[in-house]
């Protein structure tokens, strides 16, 4: 029997005082503790169980207790099994016999067993059947698959998993039965990181029981998607000594908790596959073993590329695959794992696309007669992490006992590093050179000579020469810095510039020196590149640049210029005025985006016999020329219309005009009325402009527009007039497009903006011309915008 006393017998180490010392040594005790009463619950187990075979033993052949133990323990060792198998299977043979015996009455007094843990005899027979499956699973993956066939009717087992911990602490999975290959493939592999529950099990030592999904998510990162397909869920730990070293993870489909007795036999389960487990990992010493140790021995002796296959048989023994039990220290794979990083990989595994190539063929071939094996050179492509992997080979299998010794050439691969370097210095129009100071030797690759424009046969230059190829404005720089190189080991990275037969060629050159241990200057080695096309693309950049600065001084100078004829040409009165009984208010807002000036403008000039002239016009095009033809215009229109002639008269002559100018595809847009303040008619035309808007009695509308097209468009238009009595308190409006047009914008969209934008700026303070323009303009404005605000006086002021 054991002594529970060591649980708390045990000295603590001292630790160093203070609050952290102490938490970290009560945590130590309390692991030492919690393994210390796993290890002696898994005993109690085992102790029980023992004794329970050894009676079964003696009751069905008589012998004594020692006899019967002495026939457990050989049991175990012929057939490399535990002690707890070997006494599950006694038991399984031998209690049937003794039940049918006693009418299938109860056991008899000897072969009783209370088992712990609160076990059932249910649980008895649930784990001697799991114990006698379990003796004939070969591998991990099998395991998995027995579990799962024993536990699915016993808990509702829809799925198992067998984790494995890893040196640095994560998880590899070891087996799994009942999920897919794809989520199998994305768990293969758990990282040492908290949240997750297999890992959470192995470091506590007790079972994590998930059987509440909405509270699970919260603390773990559940296995599964979606993860809901699993509501309940076990893992727990399987022992190995003090510690646990793998965990058993059984799903299930239904939701709700594990019974006690559910949980009892989990728990039994796991101790027997810690026994399975530790079988895996260290089989008995074999005779193929010894031959093994022995192959690796000369194999580590050998050069060259070496392998010791051994087959891997199905029950019926045909070979299925081929495990790597030797190599040679220089054997290297395709994916560039040498040595012993190949041992105990899987053919077909590691390498998946020989299978039914004839190499494979010709390993059975060599299985089968013992007839050397040995193949033509052949390709071997294969994907390692997207990117793809080729190797060209020639491969050779001799019968080595039961296995194959394989060895291998790979063909041409200098050759094949040759053959891109120089494609990479063809592609890169560069080439190396290395300069030997020690031996004088000096070695140009045949991309150098291009490059540096000279001919192979005249051989390479050496290093203190190399200035005397380059312009002889840049040698100076070159040789300074190749003293700086030969002479302080430093190294450089510069251009410079030679004359070839087409011309000047800009090149680059990259140099570095190798040392010997006392710091003597040994080496150098570097390479010099052509970046002629690279430096055009830079001059011309250059050069674009500095003709981008130029334009923009002129289109600069040229909006400083057309402002200042503006400003000379529209004076701006700074309060309103009024013109034959009208009070007008006048606004003009340049455009905030671009370098250009607009040809934006108005006139409201007091004509004869109480008259006034209102005009608002618009010229296509911005700059100089825009601005002089706004001049033209509004003085001419000012002119006509002051000396007698009729509206659409003034607009005819006006079109004339555009079409006769020095720039024949000026157009422009006008609004052009006349208000008589007797009659208080106003009386107006339009070309190409939008209409005029009236508020009047609260009410707001655009005035019907009479026929006219913009200036300057056709020789023989049309232009008609029409009027309108002003009442007493109304306000018309006359602006440019460039209050209502929007990118993207229909000009209906603008005008209808327009009209919600006055309603509310009638009343109070915020009627002003300004409120109203500051709400239709909130933001950049693209276009200048030019605003006559005419009102009619509620009385005569």
């Amino acid at each position: 029997m054991c002594d529970a006393r060591r649980v708390t017998s045990e000295p603590v180490p001292p630790v160093e005082p203070g609050p952290r010392a102490d938490v970290a040594a009560l945590a130590r005790v309390v692991a030492r503790q919690r393994a210390e009463l796993e290890r002696l619950r898994d005993q109690a187990a085992t102790s029980a169980l023992l004794e329970r075979a050894t009676g079964a033993l003696m009751a069905s052949t008589g012998c004594s207790p020692d006899a019967a133990r002495g026939e457990l323990l050989r049991g175990a060792k012929t057939g490399n099994r535990t002690l707890l198998e070997e006494c599950w299977l006694a038991l399984g043979a031998l209690l049937p016999a003794e039940r049918a015996a006693a009418g299938a009455g109860p056991p008899p007094a000897a072969a009783r067993w209370d088992p712990p843990l609160a076990a059932t005899v249910d649980l008895a027979d649930v784990l001697g059947r799991v114990g006698r499956a379990l003796v004939r699973v070969r591998s991990p993956q099998e395991l998995a698959g027995c579990l799962l066939e024993h536990l699915a009717p016993e808990v509702g087992a829809d799925a198992v998993m067998l984790y494995e911990r890893l040196p640095g602490g994560g998880l590899e999975l070891l087996g799994h039965a009942g999920i897919e290959q794809t989520l199998a493939t994305q768990w293969h592999h758990v990282p040492p990181v908290s949240g997750v529950a297999p890992l959470d099990a192995l470091r506590s030592g007790e079972p994590r029981w998930l059987e509440d999904p909405a509270a699970d998510r919260e603390r773990y990162q559940l296995i599964g998607d979606p993860p809901e397909r699993w509501p309940s869920r076990a893992w727990l730990p399987v022992p190995a000594g003090d510690t646990a070293g793998a965990t058993l993870g059984v799903l299930r489909r239904q939701s709700g908790p594990f019974e006690t007795p559910e949980r009892e036999l989990l728990r039994a389960v796991a101790r027997l596959c810690a026994g399975r487990l530790r079988a895996f990992d260290a089989p008995p010493e074999s005779h193929d073993d010894a031959v093994t140790r022995s192959v690796q021995t000369v194999l580590d002796a050998l050069p060259g590329a070496a392998i010791l296959l051994t087959p891997l048989r199905t029950a019926s023994g045909e070979v299925e695959d081929y495990r790597i039990d030797a190599a040679t220290p220089g054997a290297v794979d395709v994916f560039g794992r040498t040595g012993r990083d190949m041992v105990g990989r899987h053919i077909l595994e590691s390498y998946p696309s020989v299978a039914g190539e004839p190499l494979w063929h010709g390993y059975l071939d060599a299985l089968t007669t013992g007839a050397v094996f040995e193949s033509e050179p052949f390709a071997y492509q294969d994907i390692t992490d997207a990117v793809p992997v080729t190797g060209t080979y020639s491969v050779r299998a001799a019968p080595l006992g039961d296995g194959l010794l394989v060895s291998w050439l790979r063909h041409d691969p200098a050759e094949l590093q040759e053959q891109r370097l120089s494609d990479v210095q063809r592609l890169g129009n560069l080439g190396w050179a290395n300069w030997n100071l020690v031996t004088d030797e000096i070695a140009w690759s045949a991309q150098a000579f291009a490059v540096l424009g000279r001919d192979r046969a005249r051989g390479p230059v050496p290093l203190e020469a190399l200035p005397g190829l380059a312009l002889s404005e840049d040698a100076p720089a070159l040789r300074h810095a190749i003293t700086e190189l030969t002479g302080r080991a430093r190294p450089f990275d510069v251009p410079f510039r030679i004359q070839g037969p087409l011309g000047v060629r800009h090149l680059r050159m990259v140099a570095e020196a190798v040392t010997d241990p006392d710091g003597t200057l040994a080496e150098v080695h570097g390479f010099v590149q052509d970046v002629s096309a690279q430096r055009s693309v830079e001059l011309a950049l250059a050069e674009s640049e500095r003709a981008m600065l130029l334009q923009r001084g002129v289109l600069q100078a040229e909006r400083a210029l057309a402002m200042r004829l503006q400003h000379a040409l529209l004076p701006l009165p700074s309060k309103p005025v009024l013109l034959a009984g009208l009070r007008v208010e006048v606004a003009y807002l340049p455009a905030q985006s671009g370098v250009h000036v607009g040809g934006d403008w108005f006139s409201a000039i007091e004509l004869p016999e109480d008259a006034a002239l209102f005009v608002v016009g618009d010229v296509a095009g911005h700059g100089v020329g825009a601005v002089a033809t706004m001049a033209q215009l509004r003085f001419t229109a000012k002119g006509m219309v002051s000396t007698g002639s009729s509206l659409t008269g003034a607009l005819a002559r006006l079109n004339q005009l555009l079409l006769q100018s020095r720039d024949a595809r000026s157009t422009a847009t006008m609004v052009l009325a006349r208000y008589d303040h007797t009659s208080r008619v106003l009386s107006w035309t339009q070309a190409g402009h939008p209409p005029p808007l009236l508020v009047r009695d609260g009410e707001i509308r655009y005035l019907d527009r009479p026929r006219g097209m913009l200036l300057g468009a056709s020789a023989s238009p049309v232009y008609e007039s029409a009027e309108i009595r002003l009442e007493p308190g109304d306000r018309l409006l006359l602006y440019t497009d460039g209050l209502v047009e929007r990118p993207g914008e229909g000009i209906d969209a603008g005008l209808a903006r327009m009209a919600e934008a006055v309603l509310p700026h009638e009343c109070g303070a915020d009627g002003s011309l300004e409120a109203l323009l500051a709400a239709m303009l909130p933001g950049e404005r693209r276009d200048d915008v030019c605003v006559l605000d005419i009102r009619m006086p509620l009385k005569e002021e």
